[in-house]
């Protein structure tokens, strides 16, 4: 049992593409090593939904396309994901369906670009009308 689940961890750290940092601290990753590597972790429960808070904040931009790949890839395994992120582009590019909160209230939810083109979105996130 020990076996399978290292033989799985270091699938994982391929998927996440850390495999040549398996022997590493995670203290020596960058924040998006750090990212990587939690998704990972999350993956070894054999999940049905796993919840992402803000995954690109901090994130350089070569390793944010790593990430969006890699939720892509996993999604495509079945697995559901609930993001929470601030990151417009990275949301368009990964959710089918958008719910926008504002001060703790459902603001609107739809498509991204229905969400996008609302003008309550407009106005709570951008300040001023289309």
């Amino acid at each position: 049992e020990e076996r399978a689940a290292e033989t799985k961890a270091i699938e994982l750290l391929e998927l996440v593409t850390l495999a040549r940092l398996a022997h590493e601290p995670a203290r020596v990753l960058s924040g998006g090593q750090r990212k990587l590597l939690e998704l990972a972790r999350v993956m070894m429960a054999d999940p049905a939904i796993i919840l992402l808070d803000e995954p690109a904040a901090g994130v350089n931009a070569t390793l944010l396309e790593v990430i969006i790949d890699r939720i892509r890839d996993i999604n495509a395994r079945g697995i559901t994901f609930l993001l929470i992120e601030h990151n417009i582009d990275m949301v368009t590019r990964l959710c089918h369906r958008v719910l926008v909160m504002a001060s703790g209230q459902l603001l609107c939810e739809g498509t991204p670009d229905e969400v996008a083109r609302d003008p309550r979105v407009i106005e709570a996130y951008l300040g001023g009308a289309a």
